[in-house]
């Protein structure tokens, strides 16, 4: 009898353990900003949840997807990440997310969210696996004090675009050594969000190869050719294009509202931001995302999920924001954010009209993290042709 007392009490210290486990919430997400305010919505969260604890890991941004994929082929992912909707094709298919609808449709902060956000980041199967967290949209960065010096108006075409790019390259100190170029390019993974504005109006993904898609691409690398871009584009990545900018290596860039706090601390009234310039009788710019998820292996689902609408909630999804640099997605919160100057909430606003998502196929995942950076930079060096690289990221769409 003693023995039978002392194996249920083992039993029911073994159950307790495994619930209290069970009520740990491990998160992925990635700042930048080494001063994020992740302790601080933690203890706001478990102050208000009892019993839910949340282990939150900053994973460098480079390989987040990569170990992301890793982790879950090896039984190891989180209960919770920060997703960008071009990895939710390849996540579906590892059958890797927990759909929300059942407590998205339940939750009170629903009809904060902004309009039409859950619908940009539905699933093609009708479902809802993602949840908002902050938005953005690229638009194009240029030095007002360089235009205004040069009499230029910042550019609306891409011809406009071109000119201003040659008039603002130039060698600043007369030692016979550019020492400015007229744009900076991101030849590195993230560049397409770069060098779609001028290669992508009017494209489609069922064929990337076109005869104007291919003479688009070839502008690029042209203007690279010419000199118009820092010789080490092939290569960069955004802490070199935002850093060459601020620094005064580059007249203007493409990026979006999460970097314009730092460009305004280095700059001051020199940097301002306009919509991309009409290339191709249109214009495209990208849609930033970033989302939240339930883990499909997740421990507690329900503790998962309670966190990360935490999350995209007001007051909370305000403080978040204040350290990703990126705007909020409830209205609440968008209707008190002081957290840009008014020249980057504006350009971003004229800028929704044209921005779009890519694709939501397996193939995207594959084509922003090495076909896209692999391809341009060996049409930048000249090792493959423009119509070599359209013809490679063409095939790898086709295949979907």
């Amino acid at each position: 009898m003693k023995a039978l007392k002392t194996a249920l009490s083992i039993a029911m210290l073994l159950g307790t353990t495994a619930m209290a486990s069970a009520q740990e919430v491990h998160f992925w997400y990635h700042f930048d900003n080494p001063e994020n305010p992740m302790d601080e919505l933690i203890a706001k969260f478990e102050a208000e949840n009892p019993g839910i604890t949340v282990e939150a890991e900053n994973i460098p941004w480079n390989s987040y997807f990569d170990n992301m994929y890793t982790a879950i082929a090896g039984g190891n992912a989180p209960d919770a990440a920060q997703i960008r909707l071009f990895a939710q094709p390849r996540l579906l298919e590892m059958n890797a997310l927990e759909p929300l609808d059942g407590w998205i449709e339940n939750w009170t902060g629903k009809a904060d969210l902004l309009d039409n956000l859950l619908t940009m980041t539905g699933a093609p199967d009708g479902k809802q696996y993602l949840l908002p967290v902050q938005y953005v949209v690229l638009y194009l960065y240029y030095r007002a004090d360089l235009f205004d010096a040069a009499g230029l108006e910042p550019p609306a075409t891409c011809a406009a675009f071109i000119d201003a790019a040659r008039a603002l390259t130039a060698d600043t100190n007369g030692d016979g050594q550019i020492d400015q170029y007229g744009f900076g390019f991101r030849g590195a993974t993230g560049g397409h969000d770069v060098w779609g504005p001028f290669v992508l109006p009017g494209a489609s993904f069922d064929n990337l190869a076109t005869p104007e898609t291919i003479a688009a691409n070839q502008v690029m690398i042209d203007m690279f050719k010419e000199g118009l871009f820092p010789p080490s584009s092939p290569n960069d990545g955004f802490q070199e294009i935002i850093g060459g900018f601020q620094q005064g290596l580059t007249a203007m860039t493409v990026h979006h509202i999460g970097s314009a706090n730092a460009m305004v601390n280095a700059l001051g009234d020199k940097v301002s931001a306009t919509v991309v310039p009409e290339c191709n009788d249109g214009r495209w710019t990208a849609f930033g995302d970033d989302n939240l998820a339930v883990l499909s292996s997740a421990r507690d689902k329900e503790a998962a999920w309670k966190w990360i609408s935490f999350l995209s909630s007001s007051q909370n999804n305000a403080l978040w924001n204040q350290a990703s640099g990126q705007l909020p997605i409830t209205k609440s919160d968008t209707e008190s954010w002081d957290g840009h100057e008014q020249r980057f909430v504006q350009a971003t606003v004229d800028s929704l009209p044209y921005a779009t998502s890519l694709p939501s196929v397996p193939a995207t995942s594959d084509f922003v993290g090495t076909a896209w950076p692999t391809a341009m930079q060996r049409a930048l060096t000249g090792q493959i042709s423009s119509e070599q690289m359209m013809q490679e990221l063409a095939r790898l769409y086709a295949q979907n």
